[in-house]
């Protein structure tokens, strides 16, 4: 069964899902338990009868319990998933200790992956982030090699600036570029987005409800062990005053039949068709929802509404993805 329209990654790339599956929440990130492991597998494999074949992950998600639990998904079924894996983040006990993006740590870092996962070769491998540790140069040049010999089809990038991205595709053609966009957060529409739409370089949008703030059920203040607390947008007045905002997107999901979360799932979508919301889940209840997210269109009011709420700048406070 599919019901997810297809998109071309890159300029001459392969056709993958419009909506894309990030599987992060399968894993434990910041400590503790991580979710059912059958109910995970369960809902990747839903999700490729569907025909979301965009799996996102990254090698130290869970210190690669991730890369495994995929491995263990797509088992005999390896044609029907595009895997697509973030690697350089280094983590220790639960606690982030920086980036290690040296070409030597690179070619380590794929034959880990790539026995974790259980494939030959990794459909799109991206730096999860370029701290300016290493030059683009080597980092670009490592993983170009890597598609060389067989071990990488397609070369991504995540989380960097116009500057960088102009940089690395003219070291070797980058397929797509993942990045945090949503209704809250749309600083990459002023450098970033036209940049990658000039060179024909995909977004893979993660991050679509903003950590919650969009998805209409956050209450002011948050629970004192909420890991939100750190960022300034959840605080205080801020997060009393972007909740006001987003009381006007649950009136419109309520006039439109749907929630929250979809709007602004939907809203991403309708950016461009260069555009793939990447929505990380991980209960299959979760796929029937996010799937008919993808069918909401706006009328041009509802979208000026929209972006007249949410102007650049209009949600007060930082997150992690403002640095």
């Amino acid at each position: 069964m599919s019901t997810i329209k297809k998109i071309q990654l890159g300029q001459n790339g392969p056709l993958v899902s419009k909506l894309g599956l990030g599987c992060m929440r399968m894993s434990s990130i910041w400590g503790g338990s991580a979710p059912d492991e059958k109910e995970s597998i369960t809902t990747i494999n839903e999700a490729l009868d569907h025909g979301i074949n965009f799996l996102n992950t990254g090698d130290f998600y869970g210190a690669g319990h991730n890369e495994m639990l995929i491995g263990k998904a797509i088992k005999g079924r390896r044609d029907d998933a595009f895997i697509s894996v973030k690697f350089g983040a280094i983590f220790h006990n639960g606690q982030w200790l920086g980036m290690d993006l040296r070409p030597i740590a690179i070619k380590n870092f794929i034959n880990y992956s790539l026995t974790r996962l259980g494939i030959e070769t990794i459909d799109l491998y991206q730096a999860s982030r370029m701290d300016g540790s290493v030059p683009v140069e080597d980092i670009i040049g490592t993983v170009a090699d890597l598609i060389t010999e067989g071990k990488v089809r397609h070369l991504g990038v995540s989380e960097i600036n116009a500057d960088q991205l102009r940089k690395a595709n003219s070291i070797y053609p980058i397929s797509a570029l993942e990045i945090g966009y949503s209704l809250a957060d749309r600083q990459i529409e002023q450098e970033l987005l036209p940049t990658a739409k000039e060179l024909g370089i995909n977004v893979i949008a993660f991050a679509n409800t903003a950590e919650g703030l969009l998805s209409g059920d956050l209450k002011a203040p948050l629970a004192e062990n909420d890991y939100r607390n750190h960022f300034s947008r959840f605080q205080g007045n801020n997060l009393v005053r972007n909740l006001e905002k987003v009381e006007i997107l649950k009136q419109l999901a309520k006039n439109k039949g749907c929630s929250p979360t979809q709007l602004a799932i939907a809203w991403v979508k309708a950016q461009g068709d260069d555009i793939m919301p990447l929505v990380s889940m991980s209960r299959r209840s979760r796929l029937p929802e996010n799937i008919a997210a993808m069918n909401i269109e706006f009328t041009p009011e509802e979208m000026k509404i929209l972006n007249t709420t949410f102007a650049t700048g209009a949600i007060q406070g930082g997150t992690y993805l403002q640095r």
